[in-house]
């Protein structure tokens, strides 16, 4: 019984070390740990992740104050990245009085040295101001002294005058969390909406208090209190993924009214229907507002348009005169940045500026154009009513036959048929002239196909000489330019030789900027490492070097779906001549399997046409993304797919 107290005596000691959670104290428990008991992979581990939100009343009216927390341990050097923190908040140009401020940063590291506990204090030379655009700040802090074992703690305050706006709570990370701890205290004269996101939750627990708001009056709180322990990471290493933050557990906010009717004040609703929503944007001057502004470019578009007679001729004109008029600046929004009128003189603007002076030029030609909010890849699906979910716009024009096509003048290898992958998100909610809002789907019409056909003889050296042809279609045809266009020769010639080993004699690339037609890229090459001389006997895969042969799916569970953008379909022709001298032994059996709910298939057909051996391989995804009830058969799918065009032709000597 004795040895049984001392026990848990010695327990709960220990627990109150490796458990204390005060800044600037750690443990030499938590300096000695060598990697996360519950995943033994992870780089890093928040030791401890707290968060503090509150609504204060000053002077100058309410303020959001929101104090973070966080203690990091460093396991191996991947997790040094982790040793540069980026503290990214709203501070607009021109106006100083809604930005954002960052109080109170303090930070040290921890080391392990000769057994004891040392740490160095964050110096205020290692925090710089990085203007991230316009509207952007950034802090970038880097703490000093990073190891090995490692431990960083960094504690600073963000006070926003935006109290329309309270930030995600986020319950899990690319590394796991230990112990997880946020609070939001939300007045009752802000009403938020709060929606769970990802697939993770952390119990959440509802409290309230009482607040003096002056010397005779107060006012109610709704505490929001969430606390979790050993929370798993949800890493970013897996492929196919559209947005990791989109799936990782969290808590969103967004404001639905502000009611002070109680103390003589108004009340004022938002976003609480997705026709409010449509209304509300509409209304915003650098929405709604620019979409009615023309004089600027009637002049120019007069001319443009004198000789053109059809809609389908006026649409083109006008999506290629403003994709060569403005250059997008890279940034996203859906309303105009600089002003439509700005931008078209200066020639550049954000998403916005582009896609709504678009909107307004096709309006002015007479089509029936409008504009669609679109939430772009990587930044989430908005399911419920919302203006922040949204952060881009592109242009929808309708036809009398009930068709329509999307444009987006942002990208410069786009056509009305393809959007580029940036967009293709889900659905894009439609805004009309009077505000009324409906929604259109972003998935592509057409599937991105990519087309090769391989000829090739066997030289009696066994070098292999033959000719290499592909043809992009839709969006590969996108991407493709995109990626290579601005590329000279000599570097795509050599990244084709590096990637397929061959060595290239002859290359030209057909089409490069008519983008309705498909882009062909032809090339006469050689190689002498496609054919394997075993004891007298050829071995070659059949595909060459269009064979793949790992495996993209290593999970054993996937919690997220496989996006894969937009539905595609990949095809192989592959004819190898049989050297003089060689007969066939053996080649591989033809296959067909297919995944359920006719999401996919692949085809693998091969035979032999007197001194020639010709492979047809065919893999079609008929879906854009595929859902996590799938993933066990997906990556079988994929097994076999590569296990099938690994196998050999096998050649003798006759």
């Amino acid at each position: 019984m004795k040895n049984f107290i001392t026990l848990v005596l010695l327990l709960s000691a220990f627990n109150l070390v490796a458990q204390n959670y005060k800044f600037g104290k750690v443990s030499k428990e938590e300096l000695q740990e060598k990697f996360n008991p519950a995943d033994s992979t992870a780089s890093a581990t928040y030791l401890f992740k707290k968060r503090n939100t509150e609504y204060k009343l000053n002077s100058d009216g309410w303020q959001i104050m929101t104090t973070c927390h966080e203690r990091i341990k460093i396991y191996n050097k991947e997790a040094f990245n982790y040793a540069t923190k980026i503290i990214s908040v709203y501070d607009p140009e021109a106006s100083v009085s809604s930005s954002d401020q960052v109080n109170g940063i303090k930070g040290y590291t921890f080391n392990l040295e000769n057994g004891k506990v040392v740490k160095e204090k964050l110096s205020s030379k290692n925090i710089f101001k990085v203007r991230k655009n316009k509207y952007r700040l950034d802090r970038k802090v880097t703490m000093p002294s990073i190891k090995v074992g490692s431990i960083i703690e960094l504690k600073y305050t963000i006070v926003s005058p935006r109290t329309s706006s309270v930030d995600d709570v986020k319950f899990q990370y690319a590394i796991p969390v230990k112990k997880f701890d946020a609070r939001v205290e939300i007045p009752e004269f802000f009403i938020y909406k709060k929606k769970n996101t990802g697939y993770f939750m952390v119990p959440m627990k509802i409290d309230g208090r009482t607040r003096v708001l002056s010397e005779n009056e107060t006012y109610n709180t709704e505490i929001l209190n969430f606390e979790g322990e050993n929370i798993p990471a949800l890493k970013d290493d897996e492929p196919y993924v559209g947005s990791i933050r989109a799936y990782r557990g969290g808590m969103s906010f967004e404001l639905t009214q502000v009611n002070f009717l109680r103390f003589g004040g108004d009340i004022k609703n938002f976003s609480n229907s997705w026709s409010a929503v449509g209304r509300q944007i509409n209304e915003f001057s650098s929405f709604g507002g620019e979409l009615k502004r023309q004089n600027y470019y009637k002049e120019d578009l007069n001319k443009l348009l004198v000789n053109a007679k059809t809609d389908s001729e006026k649409l083109y004109l006008i999506f290629n005169f403003v994709k060569s008029k403005v250059k997008w600046n890279g940034f996203y929004g859906f309303s105009a940045e600089k002003g439509v009128r700005k931008a078209y003189k200066e020639q550049s603007g954000n998403v916005g500026d582009i896609n709504l002076m678009l909107t307004s030029m096709l309006n002015y030609a007479g089509l029936n154009a409008s504009p669609v909010l679109v939430s772009s890849k990587g930044n989430g699906v908005p399911l419920f009513p919302t203006i922040d979910g949204f952060d881009y716009v592109i242009t929808a024009v309708d036809f009398p036959n009930n068709s329509y096509v999307l444009l987006d003048a942002t990208e410069m290898y786009s056509t009305p048929t393809t959007l580029p992958r940036r967009v293709l998100n889900w659905n894009g909610r439609k805004i009309a002239k009077n505000g009324a809002s409906s929604w259109v789907s972003l998935k592509s019409r057409k599937p991105a196909i990519e087309e090769n056909i391989v000829m090739v003889k066997i030289k009696d050296d066994l070098m292999v000489e033959g000719m290499y042809r592909t043809k992009f279609m839709n969006l590969t045809a996108l991407t493709f330019r995109k990626n290579t266009n601005h590329l000279k020769e000599e570097g795509i010639i050599k990244a084709l030789e590096e990637n397929n080993n061959i060595e290239i004699d002859n290359f030209n690339i057909i089409n490069k900027n008519k983008l309705s037609k498909p882009i062909t890229r032809n090339v006469k090459f050689l190689s002498e490492d496609l054919v394997e001389d075993i004891n007298g006997k050829l071995y070659i895969e059949p595909l060459l070097f269009l064979s793949h042969h790992e495996n993209p799916f290593k999970l054993e569970e996937r919690k997220f779906p496989v996006d894969f953008t937009t539905p595609w379909k990949d095809k192989h022709m592959v004819t190898i001549e049989i050297p003089e001298g060689y007969k066939v032994a053996s080649i591989p059996e033809s296959m067909a399997i297919g995944l359920p709910d006719d999401l996919g298939v692949f085809k693998f057909v091969i035979k032999q046409e007197g001194n020639k051996i010709k492979t047809t391989c065919m893999v079609e995804m008929n879906q854009p993304q595929v859902n996590v009830q799938y993933y066990a058969a997906l990556k079988d799918f994929y097994g076999q797919r590569i296990q099938k065009e690994s196998e050999k032709i096998v050649l003798v000597k006759i």
